[in-house]
C-alpha cells in the first residue's frame, strides 16, 4: 500500500516526520472508480445527512461559501491580463467533511469557454485532499471527472427522494457533460427511464450526446431532439437544465413556465434557470440542496442576486426579498435525506430542486476515490519531505 501520511511509531509519535502523498491522473481516477455513478449517488446521500446535522465546514465567515474566485476586469492597463470572457475565472473551493470521511480538501480550477477552440474542456480542475488532523497532503488528483460526477449525482439524490417512482421520461436542456452525468444519476435511481428529449445549440454536441446515450443506455429506446425549452419540459417526468451561458440578465436564462408542467414532474436544476410568475406559487415545492450556500451567496453579492448567481434557488431568495414568497417555504434536501422531512407526498406534486454545487461534495467523493486508489495500489507516490527544513 502506498504511504500517504507520515509513519508514526505509536510508542513515539515524533519518531518520523516523513510525508508522502499520491498523485492520481485521470486514468488513475477512472481505475479508482470515479465514474461509478451509483456509488457516487450513495456517497452524496450520506454527505447530505452530515450537512443537515452540521458536521462540515466550507469557506467564509458563514462557513457556507461556495469558494473564493478571481475575476478579471473589463479593462486593464496590463496587456497580459486575461480578458473577462464568459466563464473566465480561477476559483478555490475548500471544505471539511466529518463522519466517516474526516478529511479536508480544496478544488482549484481555471475556466475559460474559449478552451473549446483549443480542444480542451471549458474548465480544468485539480483537487487536493488533506488529513484533517495534521493537514498533511493525502492526494493530489485530476478533478474534472470528480467534479462532473459529484455534480450529476446531486440531481440523482433529488430524484431518489423527489421524483415519482414510476418516472420514465427525462427532458434535458444542454447536451454536455452535466447532462451525461445527471442522466446517469437518474438512471441509477429510476432505472425504468426509457425516454429522453434533448435540446442543444450545436449539432456536434448533440451528436456526441446521442452517440454516448445509444452506447451507454441502449434501454432508452425513445430519444427525440426537440427545438424549444417548452418541448423539453412538456410531458417529462424529470426535467433538468444543464446548459451554460452568460450571467447578468435573468430574462435571458432559460425559463420554466407553469403551463408546460404536468402533475408529478420533478425538476432538477444544476445550471442557469429562471421561472415565470406562476412557478412562484406555494403549491410548487421549492427545495435547496443546502440552504446555507444560498444564504451565503445572498450575503456576498449585490441585489438582486440572480443577476450574478443564476441558480434558481437564488431567484427564490430574491422573491423572498420582494415579499412574494415566504422564506419558510424553501425546503432543505438534507433534511429530507436525513428522514426529518417528507420527500414526495403524492404522485401529483410538482417539485423543483436547485443544485448549487458544494465543495463538500468534492471532499466526499474525493475521499472515497482516494481510499479506493490506496486499496488498489494506484497512483504515483510523491515525497513532500523526509524531515521538514523549518518547524
Amino acid at each position: 500500500m502506498l504511504q500517504t501520511t507520515r509513519d508514526q511509531d505509536p510508542e513515539n509519535p515524533q519518531a518520523s516526520t516523513r510525508i508522502d502523498f499520491i498523485y492520481l491522473s485521470e486514468p488513475d481516477m477512472i481505475r479508482a472508480g470515479v465514474t461509478d455513478m451509483a456509488a457516487c449517488v450513495d456517497t452524496m446521500e450520506e454527505m447530505f445527512g452530515l450537512l443537515y446535522h452540521g458536521d462540515y465546514r466550507m469557506a467564509g465567515a458563514n462557513n457556507n461559501s461556495h469558494g473564493s474566485v478571481i475575476v478579471f476586469p473589463e479593462t486593464s492597463p496590463f496587456t497580459t491580463m486575461p480578458k473577462p470572457t464568459p466563464d473566465r475565472r480561477f476559483m478555490a473551493m475548500p471544505a471539511y467533511l466529518g463522519g466517516r470521511f474526516g478529511t479536508a480538501g480544496m478544488k482549484w480550477y481555471g475556466s475559460n469557454i474559449e478552451n473549446r477552440d483549443k480542444g480542451l474542456p471549458r474548465s480544468i480542475l485539480m483537487f487536493m485532499l488533506n488529513d484533517a488532523d495534521t493537514a498533511a497532503p493525502l492526494a493530489l488528483m485530476s478533478a474534472n471527472l470528480l467534479s462532473a460526477y459529484r455534480t450529476g449525482a446531486i440531481p440523482g439524490v433529488g430524484a431518489r427522494h423527489l421524483a415519482r417512482k414510476d418516472a420514465r421520461s427525462v427532458g434535458i436542456l444542454g447536451p454536455g457533460v452535466m447532462a451525461r452525468t445527471s442522466l446517469s444519476a437518474f438512471m441509477a435511481v429510476r432505472p425504468a427511464i426509457d425516454t429522453v428529449k434533448v435540446k442543444g445549440r450545436g449539432k456536434a454536441n448533440l451528436d456526441a450526446f446521442l452517440g454516448w446515450l445509444s452506447e451507454t443506455y441502449p434501454q432508452i429506446t425513445n430519444v427525440t431532439v426537440v427545438d424549444t425549452v417548452e418541448d423539453v419540459v412538456r410531458g417529462s417526468d424529470i426535467v433538468t437544465f444543464c446548459g451554460s451561458g452568460a450571467t447578468g440578465d435573468p430574462s435571458t436564462y432559460p425559463t420554466v413556465k407553469r403551463e408546460w408542467i404536468s402533475p408529478g414532474t420533478f425538476l432538477a436544476m444544476p445550471a442557469l434557470c429562471n421561472i415565470d410568475e406562476a412557478m412562484a406559487a406555494p403549491e410548487i415545492r421549492k427545495v435547496l440542496d443546502n440552504p446555507g450556500l444560498y444564504h451565503a451567496w445572498h450575503e456576498e453579492n449585490p441585489k438582486p442576486v440572480h443577476k450574478h448567481i443564476p441558480a434558481i434557488g437564488i431567484r427564490w431568495l430574491d422573491l423572498v426579498d420582494e415579499g412574494r414568497i415566504a422564506l419558510e417555504t424553501l425546503e432543505d434536501l438534507g433534511q429530507i435525506v436525513a428522514g426529518e422531512a417528507t420527500g414526495r407526498w403524492n404522485d401529483d406534486e410538482i417539485i423543483m430542486l436547485s443544485v448549487g454545487g458544494l465543495p463538500v461534495e468534492d471532499v466526499a467523493w474525493g475521499t472515497v476515490v482516494y481510499r479506493n486508489a490506496i486499496e488498489r495500489g494506484l497512483g504515483v507516490s510523491l515525497n513532500l519531505w523526509d524531515e521538514p527544513e523549518l518547524r
